[in-house]
């Protein structure tokens, strides 16, 4: 199959499964069936698939993040030892896992072309990916915590897993518990990395977009998180901040680069 080709069979047999769009054409022409396909996927709720759409899904999103261009870590020159700061699509890095800033429900963003890191994840990663974090879901009972972290496989992604965690939600001006439970998003996460043998984590800039976190301050937090978490368990971690805006590539310019061993308490 082509990547046309596939596209088409992806979408028909998506459409397939949901009567009201039954019989509906397929959109004609690339950027169309791109949108069409992906809000499909946002749509679907996690249920298993035949090995066939399997198939020509892997196959596809492979090929669309090689013509998008992998970006690996290993090329990447850290900015002071052991961390990185990069500005792009983390649905394009390779490194052994990427964090998604998830929401309690676990399972991704259902909104239709949502530009969300949630809804990006899961739309590349395959179907697989809210099919793993339904039954993670359905095994705890109840809605994921602020604050703790699941890791998944990545499927389709450039990377080897995926860590969700899930953010506070900030109001007005971000408490004294908000600010422990986003510091305590990026412990879980690495705690859980070193458990699984992952050597290097890119994380988003978690709880900053719907969620409200004021962007300078949840830099300040990562970046002071990460520093003493790899002082107190070892240099070994990699750690990339990956930033999506030039604002918090910024931001995060700024605190990178020119640290000495005496640390500020935030």
């Amino acid at each position: 199959m082509t990547q046309d080709q596939r596209r088409e069979y992806l979408i028909r047999r998506l459409m397939d499964e949901q009567p009201e769009y039954r019989g509906m054409a397929v959109p004609g022409g690339p950027s169309a069936q791109r949108q069409a396909l992906r809000g499909l996927m946002n749509q679907r709720l996690p249920a298993p698939i035949d090995g066939e759409f399997l198939a020509v899904q892997d196959a596809y999103l492979r090929q669309a993040t090689a013509e998008k261009g992998v970006t690996d870590i290993a090329d990447l020159a850290p900015v002071e030892p052991g961390l990185y700061l990069w500005q792009g699509d983390i649905t394009a890095l390779r490194c052994d896992a990427i964090v998604n800033a998830a929401n309690s429900g676990l399972t991704g963003c259902y909104i239709p072309g949502h530009n969300c890191i949630d809804n990006c994840i899961h739309t590349f990663a395959g179907i697989q990916l809210r099919l793993d974090c339904a039954d993670i879901m359905a095994r705890q009972g109840h809605p994921e915590p602020t604050g703790r972290a699941k890791l998944t496989p990545a499927y389709n992604l450039p990377c080897r897993y995926v860590l969700h965690t899930v953010g506070p939600i900030v109001e007005d001006l971000p408490t004294a518990e908000d600010e422990a439970l986003l510091r305590s998003c990026y412990r879980s996460c690495l705690d859980l990395a070193r458990e699984n043998g992952i050597r290097s984590v890119a994380f988003c800039c978690i709880s900053t977009g719907v969620f409200r976190f004021p962007k300078d301050r949840a830099a300040a937090i990562a970046v002071d998180t990460v520093r003493a978490w790899r002082a107190e368990n070892g240099p070994d971690m990699a750690v990339l901040f990956n930033v999506h805006s030039r604002e918090n590539y910024e931001l995060y310019r700024a605190l990178l680069g020119h640290h000495d061993d005496r640390r500020n308490a935030l």
